[in-house]
């Protein structure tokens, strides 16, 4: 397993206020695909400003606050699993999205922080 993306991931009901707080830091807006969770539509926002620092943000209408997580994009997301749960993380939902170009979940730490395991589909 390699990563191949690692960064900060904010989610958040109220992304566009968030966002803009980033712009105003000089961060720049670079794609923000959307993905059926099952539940919801979730837009992810990458952005990055020029010194190569990059911020997820995702909206998430059911967050009843902002929470910050890790964004951990893999190149196998089955043996990332695999590896976390033999490390104690939980899955947090208990299921995975599972999209054309997409295979992702919340994975929880016994100490609390999470990432948000994600292969992306090529």
């Amino acid at each position: 397993m390699k990563i191949t993306t690692f960064d900060p991931m904010i989610l958040s009901a109220k992304a566009d206020d968030v966002i803009k707080v980033f712009e105003d830091l000089g961060f720049e807006k670079h794609h923000a695909p959307t993905v059926d969770t099952g539940k919801s539509l979730v837009t992810s926002t990458r952005m990055k400003n020029e010194d190569g620092f990059a911020i997820d943000i995702a909206g998430v209408a059911s967050m009843p606050r902002d929470m910050n997580i890790i964004r951990m994009n893999v190149d196998d997301f089955d043996a990332a699993y695999e590896l976390l749960t033999s490390m104690g993380f939980k899955n947090s939902s208990g299921k995975t999205v599972d999209t054309e170009t997409n295979k992702s979940t919340l994975m929880v730490s016994p100490t609390g922080f999470a990432f948000d395991l994600c292969q992306h589909i090529k």
